[in-house]
C-alpha cells in the first residue's frame, strides 16, 4: 500500500490491456479539493502514444484501476494510436 505522494514518483504506467504508457514524473493536487488531480506521465512509449511534440501526458485520477509496485489505468483510445498502427 502506497502511504506517500512521493512514492508515486518513477513508477511505471501501463494500461489495463498490459500496454506501458509511460513513467509517473509528477503528481498534480487539487488543493482546494485535498484530492489527487492527476499525474504527469514522462518517458512515454513512443510506439503506443501519439504525443505530436509533447514530452508528456496528464492522466486523471479517475482512469487510475490501481496503484501498487506498478500504476494500471483504463485503456482509453483517445491519446493512444490505433492498435493496427502499432
Amino acid at each position: 500500500m502506497i502511504t506517500q505522494i512521493t512514492e508515486l514518483f518513477g513508477l511505471s504506467v501501463y494500461t489495463d490491456k498490459a500496454a506501458y504508457v509511460g513513467d509517473v514524473e509528477d503528481v498534480v493536487i487539487d488543493v482546494d479539493a485535498k484530492k489527487l488531480d492527476s499525474l504527469a506521465i514522462g518517458n512515454l512509449n513512443p510506439d503506443f502514444v501519439d504525443i505530436k511534440g509533447f514530452k508528456g501526458i496528464k492522466v486523471p485520477f479517475r482512469i487510475i484501476k490501481s496503484i501498487g509496485d506498478i500504476i494500471v489505468i483504463r485503456h482509453l483510445s483517445h491519446p493512444f494510436k490505433a492498435e493496427k498502427e502499432m
